[in-house]
């Protein structure tokens, strides 16, 4: 479709800029409501354990209300595929107006929610069901407002404008920080920690979510009087809807191809770095470098207030150069300064290795170091950011686009990055790590981002082509493409993978480390996963342009040759001892990834070489 084609089908010559201002407030609403109850939640969750849960043990209260708390992230993609499915056949305005709604009154209700005191277990499951009712709308609510938007504006101006939606996570902080600072400051410690029940001596921690009402009625009112996305509209008249968007979504080779680029070669690293820079920092600072919570929040305060205009920054800068070098260049800086940044911020805020460290601790200095660490890994996080949305929108066909781009980003960032704090944290205290790494055990949760970071980095360097020269209906899943998509040769490759580390191990002490085993039903399972993600995922990619012979041929090629090169270097670096042992071990995924993209980049240009 022409430019003009495409401008005259969204009728861009009727927009003007204060309809964009009003289209882009409503849907940035809904994603600020959405990040105001994820700081909400996990900043008050201290609280929930001893008021929702049995008593008897507190850490067991608090890890309850922890798990709640994530369990909102498990069905996030859910939330995706069902309102997803909505959006594509009935319409986006009604369907972000039903999350909106859905998500709005979740939250509020738990202001209302009598405690286990009052109700028994009741209460435990009412508020695990009003997590999981959110996490539902939470999975429709962003490719609602993201596509809502991209299909109200200019095609070349598409990255700046949709990353006005991306700067609402940073707003959510500051939003509900305010209201909870404000709470307890306006109650006083004792009455904002009670346990009273609303009309029976109201607790301050309860006024935070019933804020969520008044949010909830501004945000319901901007959003009622607003119009279908035109294009939608258009297909709509032209009775060009999607029968079954689901079906079409992932069923149809071509789109199911883009969906998985999307996970892997985009949202994947997207939702890692993120999470790292914005909220795996603040763990770091609290239970590794014991920094009180108000030094700690300051610091990170001050980094993303910062760091919040760049959201825009490379927004615009997407629409110019492209979103794919700016967000692989995210994932690139990420994986190769992580270590060295962790490591700057021990130095800096804890070198004697303090019990605790106090506000009166740190000296301007140190106070304006540690922000600016923090900032540097906010830039990288207003890279990966701030042009996905913008992505995302592109790479999917009108017909399908909420159902196709909602699932590959939530669970990029509710699953990859969702949980990239606890997963993270647990390899860090594990003693597993502190055998292996000794001092550095402390570093080791970052063996994570980095890693996924770099599987971005190559999946999307070597599949992905940039999207920002797309009209937003210009890639449309025909299914006419002869695509060479085979799940058996990933099936294979991860089967075979299993019995290559499990026959191994006994011989190898890198795969040794790994846990891989058979000996019990658990230990297999658990060893299926380093056997997909080392041989079944790359076999996928290789999958896509060579026969099945040739893909799991080059995957394992590939394991062998890394595995030499890992048995020559691997000791020496892990004798040295100390954190030189994490090292090693990024060292031996970071070969892995760099002969995997080798070998697709010199295999292609050998067969294009061969055909010329």
């Amino acid at each position: 479709m022409s430019e003009a084609a495409s401008a005259s089908a969204r009728g861009e010559g009727e927009i003007d800029t204060a309809t964009i201002r009003r289209v882009i407030l409503a849907s940035s609403l809904g994603t600020l409501f959405e990040w105001y109850d994820f700081y909400l939640y996990g900043s008050l969750a201290v609280f929930f354990g001893g008021r929702f849960f049995p008593p008897g043990n507190e850490t067991a209260q608090l890890l309850a209300s922890l798990a709640t708390f994530g369990a909102g992230f498990g069905v996030r993609p859910l939330g995706a595929l069902v309102f997803g499915h909505i959006g594509d056949l009935i319409g986006r305005k009604y369907t972000f107006l039903v999350t909106m709604a859905t998500m709005g009154l979740s939250t509020a209700l738990v202001g209302f929610l009598p405690t286990y005191e009052r109700i028994g277990i009741a209460a435990t499951v009412i508020l695990v069901l009003l997590r999981l009712v959110q996490g539902l709308a939470l999975g429709g609510e962003y490719g609602g407002a993201a596509t809502y938007v991209a299909e109200h504006v200019p095609d070349a101006r598409r990255g700046y404008y949709t990353a006005y939606i991306q700067t609402t996570a940073t707003l959510g902080f500051f939003v509900s920080m305010g209201v909870i600072g404000t709470t307890r400051y306006a109650f006083g410690e004792a009455a904002f920690k009670s346990g009273g029940d609303l009309l029976f001596g109201l607790a301050g921690w309860r006024v935070p979510f019933l804020m969520s009402f008044l949010l909830l009625a501004v945000s319901l009112y901007i959003r009622v009087k607003m119009k279908e996305s035109p294009l939608f509209s258009k297909l709509k008249t032209e009775k060009k809807l999607s029968v079954n968007p689901l079906k079409e979504s992932f069923t149809n080779p071509t789109n199911l191809r883009y969906v998985l680029l999307a996970l892997f070669g985009a949202t994947a690293g997207q939702g890692v770095v993120w999470y790292t820079g914005q909220f795996y920092a603040l763990t770091f600072l609290q239970s590794q470098l014991k920094l009180d919570w108000l030094p700690a929040y300051a610091i990170v305060s001050c980094a993303l207030l910062l760091g919040t205009p760049l959201f825009l920054v490379f927004g615009h800068l997407s629409d110019r150069i492209g979103r794919k070098r700016i967000i692989l260049a995210g994932c690139l800086l990420g994986a190769l300064t992580y270590v060295p940044i962790y490591m700057a911020m021990k130095a800096v805020a804890n070198p004697t290795g303090a019990a605790k460290v106090t506000w009166s601790d740190l000296s301007g200095a140190q106070l304006g170091a540690m922000v600016a660490l923090v900032f540097v890994q906010l830039v990288y996080v207003t890279m990966v950011y701030g042009p996905i949305a913008a992505f995302l929108v592109e790479l999917f066909p009108t017909r399908i686009r909420y159902t196709s781009m909602s699932l590959p980003y939530h669970l990029g960032n509710g699953w990859f990055g969702g949980f990239l704090p606890l997963i993270a944290t647990a390899v860090t205290t594990s003693q597993a790590a502190k055998d292996a790494f000794g001092a550095g055990a402390i570093y080791a949760g970052l063996l994570y981002p980095t890693g996924v970071a770099l599987v971005t980095l190559v999946v999307g360097g070597l599949f992905i082509r940039e999207t920002k020269d797309h009209t937003i209906d210009a890639v449309v899943a025909t299914g006419t493409e002869e695509e060479a998509f085979d799940w058996t040769t990933v099936l294979v490759a991860t089967g075979l993978g299993y019995v290559l580390l499990a026959v191994l191990k006994p011989f190898v002490p890198l795969i040794a480390g790994l846990g891989v085993s058979v000996a019990s039903p658990s230990d297999a399972a658990f060893t299926l996963l380093p056997a997909f993600a080392a041989c079944g995922l790359p076999a996928l990619f290789f999958r896509l342009e060579r026969s099945r012979t040739g893909a799991l041929a080059s995957v394992f090629g590939c394991f062998a040759v890394t595995l030499g090169l890992a048995m020559a270097a691997h000791p020496m670096f892990r004798n040295a001892g100390g954190v030189t042992r994490f090292f090693a071990d990024t060292m031996v995924l970071g070969v892995y990834t760099g002969v995997l993209a080798a070998e697709y980049y010199v295999g292609r240009s050998v067969r294009r070489a061969t055909i010329l």
